[in-house]
Parts: structure tokens; sequence; C-alpha cells
């Protein structure tokens, strides 16, 4: 392979050539692959099975988790993420197998109510703000998109939020809150550095009611031997005087049954007060049975630890076996392309030349390898330079992602070459 920047035109349409007989070789296997969601394999899934031979249904306390009551979750439950969260049991409620679902229910309320700390609902500030670092989460952008919040992109630097442009934005007294996934980012995997943490802590906002919706869906999922950590921002809140503005969250869906486990969120009692308040008239209590049976599974921190080690050894291979194709692949054709490394999460960044990453994601897809559409993890679906795209590793087998990745890089190659030549 050669630097297609230093090709001549002729080199260039050359090297387009080969790379479209190798393209027609891949779309005659017939290839049907999906690494477009971050889901875990069927492996990772028959890690819990055992879990659901667990029936002892009383609690620690004698409550019967078969019954009504206990909005705020069982005891045990809160005291298990309250050490997740690094929170008190009393700051936790715990609910049902979505994390997201608790998410939508929080800006809902914000919404149509406010919160504690306001003096109005959200929706009669006009047009109210929410700011969505990207790259990110592409269902966080949805929710705050859903109720007609106005969505503020902000860059995603391997040390999180770009927070100098947050410190000027929330000085808008319409800006209500900003989402954030603070550890092994979704996609890139990056993680928020102290200072970030603290400045989104101590930061002055216009609104006395500002949020910030912490969901660390990635707390436990570490990848390398040397784990990222992050500051625990409702801690750094409480010190600098701003301790109702985290709302954290997280959710074993990742490390147990993605459709049938626990999510949890922490927050200010004040917060937690006011919430239950609110959640009264909506349900009387969530899964407490599951509840139960994910504690007497995981039992603590430590058990956690033990059960995500195994799923690290099925994840590992998988994210270094891609990591060393597109090196293979791409790394000897100049300045093509860039990819993130992450120590943990589900996710890494492929990203391309300027106005590469949607032809390159048909282009795949035209012969049977489904990614997540270019642009997804920016807000409203539109990535200004058209160059990210969201690689998931997790679900596929190992040689069907390895297959998968060599069409990848084809197709970037092609994408690319097709872009300098239009340009000539």
């Amino acid at each position: 392979m050669a630097d297609y920047f230093a090709m001549s035109r002729p080199q260039q349409k050359a090297e387009l050539e080969r790379l479209r007989k190798l393209y027609k070789g891949f779309a005659d296997e017939g290839l049907n692959l999906d690494m477009s969601r971050g889901k875990p394999s069927p492996d990772q899934l028959d890690l819990s099975m055992e879990m659901l031979t667990i029936t002892d249904y009383r609690g620690e306390t004698g409550i019967d988790s078969r019954n009504y009551g206990n909005l705020e979750g069982m005891p045990e439950a809160r005291r298990f993420f309250a050490d997740f969260l690094g929170a008190k049991p009393e700051e936790v409620i715990v609910g049902g197998n979505s994390s997201l679902n608790m998410m939508y229910y929080l800006i809902d309320l914000g919404w149509r109510q406010g919160f504690a700390d306001s003096t109005a609902a959200w929706n009669t500030y006009g047009k109210p703000k929410f700011l969505c670092p990207a790259p990110g989460y592409d269902r966080h952008f949805r929710v705050t998109e859903y109720f007609g919040f106005e969505l503020v992109t902000v860059p995603m630097q391997p040390t999180g939020p770009d927070m100098d442009l947050v410190e000027q934005l929330v000085r808008d007294k319409a800006v209500k809150g900003m989402w954030c996934v603070p550890l092994y980012s979704n996609p890139d995997g990056y993680s928020c550095s102290d200072d970030t943490v603290r400045r989104l802590a101590a930061m002055e906002t216009a609104a006395p009611d500002f949020k910030i919706m912490w969901d660390n869906a990635y707390g436990v999922h570490h990848l390398k031997d040397r784990p990222d950590t992050v500051l625990n921002l409702l801690e750094e809140c409480r010190a600098a005087g701003h301790e109702d503005r985290a709302l954290m969250f997280c959710s074993l869906s990742k490390v147990t049954f993605p459709g049938a486990s626990v999510a949890a969120m922490a927050a200010s009692r004040r917060n937690i007060d006011y919430i239950l308040k609110n959640m009264f008239p909506m349900i009387i209590s969530y899964d407490k049975l599951n509840q139960v049976r994910h504690v007497r599974f995981l039992k603590d921190m430590d058990g956690l630890a033990a059960h995500m080690e195994k799923h690290r050894r099925i994840l590992e291979p998988k994210f270094k076996a891609v990591l060393s194709l597109l090196q293979d692949g791409l790394g000897g054709c100049g300045p093509i392309a860039r990819w993130t490394d992450p120590n943990g999460g589900y996710f890494l960044s492929l990203y391309t030349q300027a106005g590469c990453a949607k032809r390159t994601v048909q282009l795949c897809r035209e012969v049977g390898v489904a990614l997540t559409d270019a642009g997804a993890a920016y807000p409203y679906g539109i990535d200004p330079q058209d160059s990210n795209i969201r690689i998931a590793p997790t679900f596929p087998p190992l040689h069907e992602l390895e297959e998968a990745t060599r069409l990848l890089c084809v197709c970037v190659r092609i994408a690319t070459l097709e872009k300098l030549l239009a340009k000539n």
C-alpha cells in the first residue's frame, strides 16, 4: 500500500480499479453481517443464565418482593447501586430494566413541571436548549429532540466534552442541561478527566436548575488491565455547592440481560424525594423480584467485577482483532482514516476523511454488512464533517467480525479514492 495522497491520478485510478475487484469478491460471498448496534453476544448472555434459577423472593429485611410497594427499590438493591454509583442508599432509586426509560422520565418531568430547584417548568422557556457532547449516544439526543429542546453540539475530546465551550454555553439561561457518558463514551470510548468533572460541578450556570444527565452506562465494562477511572460527580457537585445538579444513571443491561436487567439512578436527597413524589401517581413499584435476583447473583462490587472479567475474556479479542485489521487495512494508505482505541466500553470510532463516512457505510451495506448510519452519533443525525462511523464489535462471532472489518477497510479506501478523483 502507498499514500493515496501522494499518488498520481493514474495511480489512484488503478488502485481504485483493484479495490473494486476486491469489493466484488466480498459481494459474491453473500454476506449478512451486523455491526450496527452494541449488543452483547449470545456467549455473554449465557454468563448470567444461572440467575434464572434463583427463587428466593424475600428480601434481607423480610420484604416479599413479589408484592406491591417499595417504589424506591429493595433495600439491598439500593445499597448495591449506591456502591456502584458512589452514593448513599437513600440517594438511590432502583427502577426497571432500562436506564434510558428513567432518563426519559426525568426529561419529561423537567419539561412538564421542572425540578425542586426550578422556578418554572422547562417548557415555559420558549425554546429550551440541551447540550449534546458529540459524537455521542444517539438515543440520548433523540429523547431531548422529541420533547422539543434545541440540541447544541459540544465537541468531544479525549478528556470529555470541550469544557471551554460548555462554560460559555451555560451562561444562557435557556440551556437547561447536558448529556454525558463519563466513562468509555459512546462511540469514542473517551473518559472524563478529573479536571473536566470538577469544572462541570463548579461552573456557574444561568439556569438555577441546570442538570447533568450522567449516564455511567459502561462503568464496569473494562477491556484492559489499567481501566479508566472517573471522579464522582455527585460528590464534586456537593463540594462545589451545586448538589442538585447531578442526576447519575447506570444499569446492568450489558452485565446480565439487556431486556431484563435492572437500572438505577442517584441524586441529591432533595432530588430523590422530589422524583419519588412525582413517580407516585405513575407506578406502585418496579420489578423487585428481578432486583433481588440480581443482587443474589452478583452479590457486591467484588462479585460484579468477577462477572465482568468473564465478559472481558469474550470481548477483548474482538476489539483487538478490529484494531489490528484497521491498522493492516488502512494504516499504510496515508491519512485516510484514524480510529480510537478505548480502554473499555462497547464501541470505537472510525474517522474517515471528510465527506467519506456515508459513502463507506453505503458500500458496506450494499454487500451485506450493516453499520450504524453515518452521522447517527450527532444531534439530529447530522455529522457536519461526514467522517464518523461507530464500530460495534461486541455482537458478531469473531470470524464474522474479522470479515466485516476487512470489507470496511476496502470500502473506506474506495470512498477516499472516489473523493480524491472527483476533485481533479
